[in-house]
């Protein structure tokens, strides 16, 4: 790969909106350096040793850090082998399904398919399963399924799936996608059964079709591998060894679903890359990961600020708001600390929480995400002769002068009543800018969690639930 830093706009963080009267200074943030800085050596120092495979204390066990270096190896080996690495087998089968079907469901739960729909509310149509095969650029219909044990839910979207094919004039095909590193997940698990049953009556027995219509993203091992296998699954995509469901949206779990969108997935990894690039090598005060951090862990440390709002400008990015949600929560909800989570999407939810955010409990630190420019010219207020509702003094004003308006406008009133914030300014919302936010934030929650002295691996909170609801059902079944 090129040593010279790609031709990517990067992502800006701007903290100034924190340093107000009931905020942070300058000063508590080169106080904090030398520890955040020591924090960074030791992310690197976990890379290294995962990678050389000595003994892991038990400290930190499991040590996920294989996601650190993840896009550049992935990258490399495409760049090297491009037909036989991991990258060139994903594109090309994601090339396969466009050309044999006009849906496909992806099923998973958490890491496993948070990460994927927040690439496809990002970069493609809000209403691309609405658009006729011409206008998808005949890329696939894509739904998510498997994240839930919603009845209606499920048996809604088989019916859906079922009719389209069953449809006398023009039968649609569709395929699975199903994501589970151990399959013993049981939300998914079960709809993949019932999704699986359905596939294989709208093929009328044909086995050997259905084993290129289901394409699994597993563990090297284990009940989905095994499955798999008895079914003929023609591909077969492997979770990667040391990275966690959570951190795994760079991988084939986000990929794969993303190529088959038509998502430039070479070029998220790049702007990944680029972002690890930043993160290694530039000064504390340089790069968005130490200073995201630096601001996050001083407003929760010294001014008790354990909500996080992450507020997003477009409804493009309220998904990778919900897979950040899980990202801090799995990560840093431990040993009873790590702040709470919360994604809003304005000006929508200005309507609902602003009063909180503007008014409520001095608790929360807000994250602005705004995008710089959008994909379609500005929708701009005409003159009308019906103006009772006054607009015409606003005449050529667009919808982007309303929006700036909005953010300018919010930060101020959160400004004078000492409601500290912070802008993370996105050149635009495609792969390059979605890459660099994926690896900040993945990067920013391990540092984190090491800054605090919390393993930001492994998910033991979770595990109970699952572990008490296996033994509710197979003793209420006498299993």
């Amino acid at each position: 790969m090129p040593s010279q830093p790609p031709n990517i706009e990067p992502v800006v963080y701007d903290p100034r909106g924190a340093f107000v009267e009931g905020g942070i200074t300058q000063d508590d943030i080169e106080r904090l350096t030398p520890r955040l800085q020591q924090a960074r050596r030791e992310m690197l120092d976990d890379l290294e040793q995962y990678r050389l495979g000595t003994t892991i204390p038990q400290a930190k066990r499991p040590l996920d850090a294989a996601f650190l270096d993840l896009p550049e190896r992935l990258l490399k080996a495409y760049s090297e082998n491009r037909e036989e690495s991991e990258l060139g087998c994903i594109l090309r089968t994601a090339a396969r399904l466009r050309e044999s079907v006009d849906s496909v469901v992806v099923l998973g739960i958490g890491g496993s398919y948070m990460g994927a729909r927040a690439l496809m509310d990002a970069c493609c149509n809000p209403y691309h399963n609405e658009l006729t095969p011409a206008d998808r650029g005949r890329r696939p219909r894509l739904y998510f399924g498997g994240n839930n044990v919603d009845n209606d839910a499920t048996r809604d979207l088989i019916n859906l799936l079922q009719s389209r094919h069953s449809a006398s004039n023009d039968p649609e095909r569709w395929a699975i996608i199903v994501i589970s590193k151990s399959g013993g997940t049981l939300e998914t698990a079960v709809a993949f059964r019932h999704f699986l049953s359905a596939l294989r009556d709208t093929l009328e027995g044909d086995d050997e079709l259905l084993g290129e219509l289901v394409v699994p993203v597993t563990g090297t091992e284990g009940k989905l591998y095994e499955l798999s296998r008895a079914i003929g699954c023609r591909d077969i995509f492997s979770v990667p060894e040391g990275v966690g469901g959570r951190f795994s949206a760079l991988s084939s779990v986000g990929l794969l679903p993303a190529a088959v969108l038509g998502i430039d997935v070479v070029r998220l990894l790049t702007g990944a890359a680029e972002m690890n690039r930043r993160f290694r090598t530039a000064k504390s005060d340089g790069d968005p990961v130490m200073n995201y951090v630096a601001v996050s862990h001083l407003m929760e440390t010294t001014r008790n600020a354990q909500t996080r709002i992450l507020s997003a400008w477009s409804n493009g990015l309220e998904s990778f708001g919900l897979w950040y949600d899980q990202l801090l929560s799995e990560s840093l909800g431990k040993n009873e600390s790590g702040a709470l989570p919360l994604t809003v999407v304005n000006t929508r939810d200005l309507h609902s929480r602003g009063q909180q955010h503007q008014e409520g409990r001095r608790d929360k630190m807000i994250t602005n995400l705004i995008l710089e420019s959008v994909r379609h010219s500005p929708l701009t207020i005409q003159q009308s002769e019906w103006n009772h509702d006054q607009l015409n003094q606003l005449r050529d004003k667009s919808l982007l002068d309303i929006m700036s308006a909005a953010i300018a406008g919010t930060n101020q009133a959160y400004n004078e009543s000492g409601r500290p914030t912070a802008n993370l300014h996105l050149p635009r919302a495609d792969e390059a800018t979605l890459g660099q936010l994926f690896q900040m934030f993945m990067l920013a929650t391990v540092l984190e969690g090491r800054l605090i002295g919390i393993n930001p691996y492994g998910q033991p909170g979770v595990e109970a639930y699952k572990q008490n609801m296996n033994v509710i059902l197979r003793n209420e079944t006498g299993a």
